[in-house]
């Protein structure tokens, strides 16, 4: 299978190099030189338990260099999907597939106003990885990944790209309700991302202080609400299931914490922002998602 990335930040990275080690031929796409001009010339760095190994993975900052690809995976950040898919457009074919595993709520909107809505899949992983400089990452943490298709059937193209990943030692689950995995997902964001960026602590941090994790199960309890009252079901302890992520990956930098670390814009809008915005509509007061979201946008001026 022919599969272009596009976004070759930590998590693009990633999965371009497990998928590079599986046989597949795939092609990293990024509009950071540094980043392309350093997986080029000297291959992919990645560490996983202190250990280093250098992956040759195709990489390029022209999309119209590449060809036709059979899937398309976008790993860009939230803010940039549009842009990103606007671009890979030229990529597609009759039965090319456009899988989003951002993080956030309304990637699948964004992309279905470009694309046929009938070519995206959505999924979530649980997948750590950090971006330690130009060419080079840490896998630090594994978990699992769901995909589905939006129509919530189990058909043989997404069968077909779950085999793919699990073939790359990507455990990957195939699931006919994706967007209850996208709430489940993006309750641990809720949770980690936003505390860690502001606090600069890998994600293990959390549970080490009382503080951090009333502030978490305050931010998790709201969202909750806002989930219910929207009609979606999240199953078992919410709280427990954030814990058991925050072990899995207790190593890892979040994706907001790196973006902090960069003096970068974050996904601050389609997380903690989210729930703000979901609440606004439904009248619910959501205090610790409202006060988080706007600390993390006001230091964003200051980048």
């Amino acid at each position: 299978m022919k599969i272009v990335i596009m976004g070759a930040g930590a998590m693009g990275s990633l999965f371009g190099a497990l998928l590079t080690l599986s046989g597949e031929e795939v092609w990293l796409v990024d509009t950071r030189k540094e980043q392309i001009d350093a997986i080029r010339s000297v291959g992919l760095t990645v560490e996983e338990t202190g250990k280093p190994q250098i992956i040759g993975v195709n990489a390029t900052t022209d999309v119209a260099s590449i060809g036709k690809a059979d899937l398309i995976l976008i790993f860009v950040k939230t803010y940039h999907t549009e842009n990103a898919v606007t671009d890979a457009i030229m990529l597609q074919k009759e039965d090319t597939v456009f899988l989003t595993l951002q993080n956030g709520l309304g990637n699948d909107e964004v992309i279905s106003k470009k694309v046929d809505r009938n070519k995206v899949m959505m999924g979530v992983t649980g997948q750590g990885s950090t971006l330690l400089g130009p060419g080079h990452i840490r896998h630090a943490g594994r978990g699992k990944t769901y995909i589905g298709e939006l129509n919530q059937k189990v058909t043989d193209r997404v069968t077909h790209i779950a085999q793919i990943f699990c073939n790359a030692g990507i455990e990957t689950e195939i699931t006919s309700s994706i967007y209850n995995y996208i709430w489940d997902k993006l309750m641990a964001n809720v949770a980690i991302n936003a505390i860690t960026a502001l606090t600069g602590w890998k994600t293990g941090q959390l549970l080490e202080y009382p503080e951090t994790i009333r502030l978490m199960e305050g931010l998790v309890s709201e969202a909750v609400e806002v989930a219910g009252k929207k009609g979606v079901r999240i199953e078992g302890n919410t709280m427990d299931k954030v814990k058991t992520i925050i072990e899995a990956t207790r190593g890892n930098r979040s994706s907001m914490g790196q973006d902090f670390d960069n003096r970068r814009k974050t996904e601050i809008d389609a997380i903690n922002g989210a729930i703000v915005r979901e609440a606004d509509r439904l009248g619910i007061p959501v205090p610790s998602n409202r006060v988080i979201t706007d600390l993390v946008k006001a230091i964003e001026k200051s980048f």
